[in-house]
């Protein structure tokens, strides 16, 4: 079964993360912070990493940044819930803009179990999809 990185600030987000993703059979290491979760990368393998864009030290943008120099081209979920202003974007929407960043799996908090097991099967089987594409799922606001 694959191995995901959860890296994650927020404890009970972490854990929701995690239990979900056990609950389905994976192998998952959770990280309370960008630093935390690039030293469990560096010290095992993973086939996915899910992380949060809005943390506090190293940021989910350099987080990503550092494990692809590492690894280029290793599959990452990035998540959030912040919104930009009033505009009703957040910084999901400004990934596909960024070079390096094109191909990351977006993923809008708050989100539902099946929308991460969509994100995470995207996200292991990059050849799926074309290159350069950025995905994403979000749960529709009602």
């Amino acid at each position: 079964m694959p191995r995901i990185l959860v890296i994650d600030d927020q404890n009970h987000v972490r854990a929701a993360i995690v239990l979900a993703l056990q609950a389905k059979g994976f192998d998952v290491v959770g990280a309370d912070s960008g630093q935390a979760g690039l030293t469990k990368f560096e010290q095992s393998e993973f086939d996915v990493v899910i992380a949060d864009l809005f943390m506090p030290g190293i940021d989910g943008v350099t987080l990503i940044k550092s494990l692809r120099k590492r690894n280029p081209g290793f599959p990452v979920i990035a998540m959030s819930g912040v919104l930009l202003g009033t505009s009703g974007r957040t910084a999901l929407d400004h990934l596909p803009n960024i070079s390096e960043l094109s191909d990351v799996i977006c993923l809008q908090k708050p989100f539902r179990p099946n929308d991460l097991l969509q994100a995470v099967a995207a996200a292991l089987a990059p050849a799926a999809a074309p290159a350069g594409d950025a995905h994403s799922i979000s749960q529709p606001q009602t």
